[in-house]
């Protein structure tokens, strides 16, 4: 799955507002290039909260560890509930400093963020939650896809909740 294969697949969910900084709009320019979505049906970058997925294409300091800098190398980043994180990890986040990688039924405590077509925990934000695949790709397809709609399903909740919506 490329970068606008993910995007069209969350932008056919509904309600998902897209941020693609760039230069001139404002925005710091690290984050130049790489994607934001939020469940915002108003179109309004929601004032509370966080993005339910990100892809990002570049190493941010303090977060190298998937080496983003590779050619043609990116993360999805994406955060589909405890639950959905536990069965991927084996960990709560809250105990997974370093996450786990799975990929093809295959769990390892000793971590490499740098995998490609892994789903695993984020390297910075996996005691939040997050999850993360660099490059996803077969084996992690359908995967990603299932992540995604729990993404947008939460990050929909979420709003509807804050917004006092009974839909």
């Amino acid at each position: 799955m490329g970068i606008d294969e993910i995007t069209e697949f969350l932008d056919g969910l509904g309600g998902v507002l897209i941020l693609r900084p760039a230069p001139g709009d404002g925005s710091p320019e690290i984050s130049w290039g790489d994607t934001f979505f939020y469940y915002a049906p108003d179109g309004e970058v929601p004032k509370t909260g966080q993005p339910f997925a990100t892809i990002v294409t570049k190493d941010y300091p303090g977060d190298e560890l998937s080496r983003l800098n590779r050619p043609d190398t990116f993360r999805l980043n994406l955060f589909a509930g405890k639950e959905a994180f536990t069965s991927w990890t084996g960990r709560r986040p809250r105990d997974a400093a370093t996450g786990d990688v799975h990929s093809n039924e295959v769990h390892s405590n000793e971590i490499e963020h740098s995998v490609i077509d892994s789903v695993m925990a984020h390297p910075v934000y996996g005691t939040l939650g997050w999850l993360a695949v660099v490059n996803p790709g077969p084996r992690t397809e359908s995967a990603v896809r299932e992540l995604l709609r729990a993404a947008h399903e939460l990050a929909r909740s979420r709003y509807q909740r804050r917004a006092g919506s009974p839909d």
